[in-house]
This record gives C-alpha cells, sequence and structure tokens, in this order.
C-alpha cells in the first residue's frame, strides 16, 4: 500500500445491496473494514442517532458512504455526519448518490450532499451516480410476482447496471483515493434494455415466460405506499419512472472499465447468476 491508500474503511450501510459488496470486495483485497448498520453488522450506526456517529468514525480512514434510504430530507443529518467525520480526521469520503444527480436542483437531498462534499476542503471525494440496477430484478421492487413484472416505465429503457460493479467502482477508489479524488462516476451497464428486453433475458435465464406490463403511473405508486413505502417517497418514485418512460433513462458508457479496468456486467450475464431468485 502506499502512503494515499486507505487502510481502514467503515462502509454505511453494510447489510444493502451496494454496502455488502463493498465490504466484501475490500476485505478480499485485505483492507480493514468496519461494517456499519442499524442491525447485524459490525458497530450499530443510525441515522437517527447522532450519537452513533462518533464511535463508527473512531481510527477510520475512509468512508463509503450511503444516506438513508427512503428519506427526501437526510441532507441536514448527512452534514452533522460529515463535521463528525472532518474531527475525526477522515481523509477520503466516496458517496453513493443517484444517476444524472448533477442536473437536479441543489434542494434536492442528494445533490445537496453532493454539493457538501466538494465544498469540504480537508476530505477529497468521489461521487457515484449509478444507473438502475440489476439487482431490483432478483432482490426487491422488480422482482417478477406471478411472473410479472410490473412498473409504469412503458417502453423506456435503461442502462441497468450490476451492484457487483457499483460495488467495484467504489472500492477502487476507495482503495486509491488520491487517484479518484473529485471524480463522479456514473456506472451503467453495456447496453440500454427496455423492461421487455429484460423481462425476455430472465424467460431464457430461468427457462419460464416471465412478462413485463405496465401500469397506471398513480395506481403502482398508490400499491407501494400500501406496501409500506413512506408516502414522502412517491415523488421520487414517480421522477425515476417517469424518467425512464420518457425515454430519459440511462445511456452505457464506459464508467465502470475506466475506475476498475474491467467491462461491465451483461444482463444476460446477471440473469444466469440470479436465476435461483427466480425459481
Amino acid at each position: 500500500m502506499n502512503e494515499e491508500t486507505n487502510s481502514n474503511v467503515l462502509v454505511l450501510g453494510a447489510t444493502g445491496k451496494t454496502g455488502s459488496r463493498v465490504a466484501q470486495k475490500l476485505a478480499g483485497r485485505g483492507i480493514a473494514v468496519r461494517k456499519a448498520a442499524r442491525n447485524g453488522a459490525d458497530i450499530h450506526f443510525d441515522w437517527s442517532d447522532p450519537t452513533t456517529f462518533e464511535s463508527a468514525l473512531h481510527g477510520i480512514t475512509g468512508v463509503y458512504l450511503v444516506s438513508p434510504v427512503m428519506r427526501v430530507d437526510f441532507a441536514n443529518v448527512v452534514s452533522r455526519f460529515l463535521d463528525e467525520a472532518e474531527r475525526a480526521g477522515i481523509q477520503n469520503v466516496t458517496f453513493l448518490s443517484a444517476y444524472g444527480m448533477e442536473h437536479a436542483p441543489a434542494e434536492v437531498a442528494l445533490r445537496a450532499v453532493e454539493l457538501d462534499l466538494a465544498a469540504r476542503m480537508s476530505l477529497s471525494h468521489t461521487v457515484i451516480r449509478p444507473a438502475w440496477f440489476m439487482q431490483n430484478f432478483s432482490e426487491t421492487f422488480l422482482k417478477p410476482v406471478n411472473d410479472e413484472i410490473v412498473v409504469p416505465c412503458g417502453t423506456g429503457a435503461e442502462a441497468f447496471v450490476s451492484a457487483e460493479d457499483i460495488a467495484s467502482v467504489a472500492v477502487a477508489t476507495l482503495i486509491d483515493p488520491a487517484r479518484h479524488a473529485g471524480r463522479a462516476y456514473a456506472p451503467t451497464g453495456p447496453a440500454a434494455l427496455t423492461f421487455e428486453e429484460a423481462a425476455s433475458f430472465i424467460s431464457t435465464a430461468v427457462g419460464r415466460k416471465i412478462t413485463y406490463r405496465d401500469i397506471d403511473r398513480n395506481e403502482w405508486i398508490n400499491a407501494m405506499t400500501l406496501a409500506g413505502v413512506p408516502a414522502e417517497y412517491s415523488e421520487v418514485l414517480r421522477t425515476l419512472t417517469g424518467t425512464v418512460a420518457s425515454g430519459l433513462g440511462s445511456r452505457p458508457n464506459d464508467d465502470v472499465l475506466e475506475a476498475t479496468g474491467a467491462a461491465p456486467t451483461r444482463f444476460t450475464e446477471f440473469a444466469a447468476m440470479a436465476a435461483p431468485a427466480w425459481r
């Protein structure tokens, strides 16, 4: 390791889709990792309890920052965490944001955190703005129900990216922060797919017909709210799905290759590996 290399990394959201993979990959590279989450991690960390911040940051050199999920009002509490990080002598932060966030108004929480990081001269930082996760089809809200994928995205296409590739980009920035300081990466998959095309690839992987059904956006958002998504998050869901439906979904780029030296995962590769989730 050179002097610019992190030796102790705090991974927030360490039980989540990217955080768990980041922690595993860092450990595999011989980096000391402190996994933090509300439950099931090395250390208890709760965005709703700022008293958990200091102990999580003690002795740490770098942070994989995942902001509170299913919330829209978190910029102030993340700023408070970053104040603690500066006091603790943290050297760098890799922040998981969202695709296209550089175009969002400053009052949008994710963009506010990006701008906050950019203004902190004592912290180097890298921003990751991924496309929709491939793993949404196997682990969360795009998982087929009764062999049907239901989401209001019409014929819009999205360059779905594997969470493994997002994690690999994050690990590259955390292991060699000097190389990636001030950079923003927007990891995508190698092809933009419609949801119908994604359903077709999943069908091939599992050997039975999986279909895609478009749905009225308000009806879908109401169903998501009834399923437990906070009502205040509904506008985020509206924007996410509306962007793809209008033809403005993410498009393939070379950011995964540039950051990691490896080509991004193809959807067919993901589907083959994830097939047990659909059986």
